[in-house]
């Protein structure tokens, strides 16, 4: 479904507390929504809160400490949020980074990210979505994925994986959901100055503070903000769009992996040895 205007709408934004789902969150403010924000950084979504009170008054319907991985506690937000309506947009946001190559990450974490990166769609998906359909008026799903969720490095093994989950995911929703009234989008964003590469745990080789001060300057360097994968975002809701690489590189990995599927493997080595000895960007979403 199409939703052009967003001024009253309920909308629900996970890992709201920084990054692209702060931006998300402000960015729906602005357009006259009604938020419900969950995070585990009580910090940040206090002073989401703080400036969404100062300057969008009535804006934060409701804002809680979330593990979007933990079943429970996502059941918990859903009860709380669904004493405000029915949500008319879901955007599943939170997400954390992991770099190592696959037997450089243990059992550990793959549970963990997998928990919140796949996990924690799945389990916004399953509460929010099924109150939509039974309203019989629509509503949206926006999943966070990433650039990585259409090629995959050696060096993010995990979470490329969990990325390529959360795309195909959204096109079996997209497909299952479009007689509902309910519109899908994937959001891959690409390069992304946020926090992630700061806070992620690095595994194997390339898991020196040097290599992660390389890595942040890099994207500091690059300097492509979240507001404006918020603002592909709200754009991408408005035309009920199915998948939206966000920066120009991803959109020209998304076109070369349809266009030329063979010469990416060789493309994505190259783009990895780069990437760690400081020549060039890391994703990030």
């Amino acid at each position: 479904m199409t939703m052009k205007d967003f001024d009253g709408r309920l909308v629900v934004v996970t890992g709201a507390a920084s990054g692209i789902g702060r931006e998300t969150a402000l960015a729906f403010a602005r357009e006259g929504a009604r938020l419900a924000v969950c995070d585990l950084d009580e910090r940040g979504l206090g002073e989401l809160e703080q400036e969404l009170g100062g300057r969008w008054r009535g804006a934060i319907a409701l804002s809680l400490r979330v593990d979007v991985g933990d079943f429970d506690q996502m059941r918990g937000f859903a009860e709380e949020v669904h004493r405000h309506g029915v949500v008319d947009v879901l955007v599943n946001n939170a997400g954390v980074g992991l770099s190592g190559g696959f037997f450089d990450t243990s059992l550990e974490d793959w549970d963990w990210i997998l928990k919140i990166n796949l996990w924690g769609v799945i389990h916004g998906t399953r509460l929010f979505v099924p109150p939509m359909i039974d309203r019989g008026t629509g509503g949206h799903v926006v999943n966070v994925a990433s650039a990585a969720g259409f090629f995959n490095a050696q060096s993010m093994a995990a979470y490329g994986t969990t990325k390529y989950g959360v795309v195909g995911l959204s096109e079996a929703l997209r497909d299952e959901l479009s007689s509902k009234k309910v519109g899908v989008t994937t959001i891959c964003p690409g390069f992304i100055n946020t926090r992630i590469i700061r806070t992620m745990p690095m595994r194997g080789e390339r898991a020196s503070n040097a290599d992660r001060e390389r890595v942040v300057d890099m994207y500091r360097r690059r300097n492509y903000g979240p507001e404006k994968v918020a603002r592909a975002l709200l754009s991408a809701v408005r035309h009920n769009r199915a998948l939206v690489p966000v920066t120009p590189e991803a959109w020209a990995l998304y076109a070369m992996k349809r266009a030329v599927p063979g010469l990416m493997p060789a493309l994505m080595k190259l783009g990895d040895r780069a990437m760690w000895r400081g020549r060039g960007p890391a994703e990030g979403s």
